[in-house]
């Protein structure tokens, strides 16, 4: 018999400034409590108020230890790194970064022709074993992710499985389930996720009920135990971001754009980056 998860704690986005002066809604950050193991930080970002003059984005910063997951609804993201990669991420479209040993790279938010920029980024851990491997992108355009579309709902699958299926992100140790589900006035949907993973829901759109207590936009929602997430519209509709994953269970220490597993690991990433050894020799950002 399944047992659906309800709703275990709500969070209320808080405003923060990152970057150059990006405002940004966060859900969850990186803390020594790792409370949401493997997921460290959700950002939502919104640049929809002309007062807000020039987006000035995100410029060069490095990563080490972590995956960066970058969702685009409208607007762009001009990015290139050190490992000689330039592009555009636009709507619809997945970044899946992993920084493993270590990154330096450039984000810049540029305005859509609605003149909106909306999207997510997601940061999940990287075991122990695998915090030092060689970095590496997953890009994934709009047309290559997968869409299931049944009886009012629509669920556009980055990585997990529905109803076979599956999204095009794979190969990441958390084995995670990401997903943006859209549900019409009254729809419902129903996601298995295996019990012991963590589950995380962020309503941005509507309102609703998940595992039968309600909830309305916006809201990081911490899931309980179980094997199965439901979900129901009210008269609204609802769209929300699905995270689910398998936690890691290993202490880690993060450190601003850094997340490793101890104190030594982060004086070594700063000493990297001091002596110019944190990416490989002959690595570079690339001019678009």
């Amino acid at each position: 018999m399944s047992k659906p998860r309800s709703v275990l704690a709500s969070i209320d986005p808080q405003m923060v400034i990152e970057g150059a002066d990006v405002k940004l809604r966060r859900s969850i950050s990186p803390r020594v409590s790792n409370l949401y193991d493997p997921f460290l930080l959700f950002d939502h970002f919104a640049f929809n108020d002309p007062v807000e003059g020039p987006i000035q984005g995100f410029p060069t910063h490095p990563h080490r230890g972590i995956e960066t997951v970058t969702y685009m609804l409208e607007g762009n993201v001009r990015h290139r790194d050190s490992l000689g990669n330039a592009g555009i991420i636009g709507p619809g479209d997945v970044q899946w970064m992993t920084s493993g040993r270590g990154i330096l790279h450039e984000e810049m938010p540029r305005r859509g022709d609605t003149g909106v920029i909306y999207g997510f980024q997601l940061w999940v851990n990287l075991p122990a074993a695998l915090k030092m491997s060689q970095p590496r992108y997953q890009e994934v355009s709009a047309a290559q992710i997968p869409a299931v579309e049944a009886e009012g709902a629509k669920v556009r699958v980055v990585a997990g499985d529905v109803h076979g299926l599956r999204g095009p992100v794979t190969e990441i140790a958390a084995d995670p389930v990401y997903m943006d589900v859209q549900l019409q006035p009254g729809a419902s949907f129903t996601q298995p996720v295996p019990a012991g993973h963590t589950a995380l829901v962020y309503l941005f759109e509507g309102s609703g009920t998940l595992g039968g207590d309600a909830a309305s936009a916006l809201r990081m929602l911490v899931l309980t135990d179980g094997d199965e997430i439901t979900a129901q519209a009210s008269a609204d509709g609802m769209r929300f971001m699905l995270m689910a994953g398998a936690p890691f269970h290993e202490p880690i220490m993060p450190y601003g754009p850094f997340v490793m597993n101890t104190r030594e690991e982060i004086q070594q990433a700063l000493v990297d980056l001091r002596n110019g050894t944190f990416v490989e020799a002959g690595s570079a950002l690339v001019n678009e």
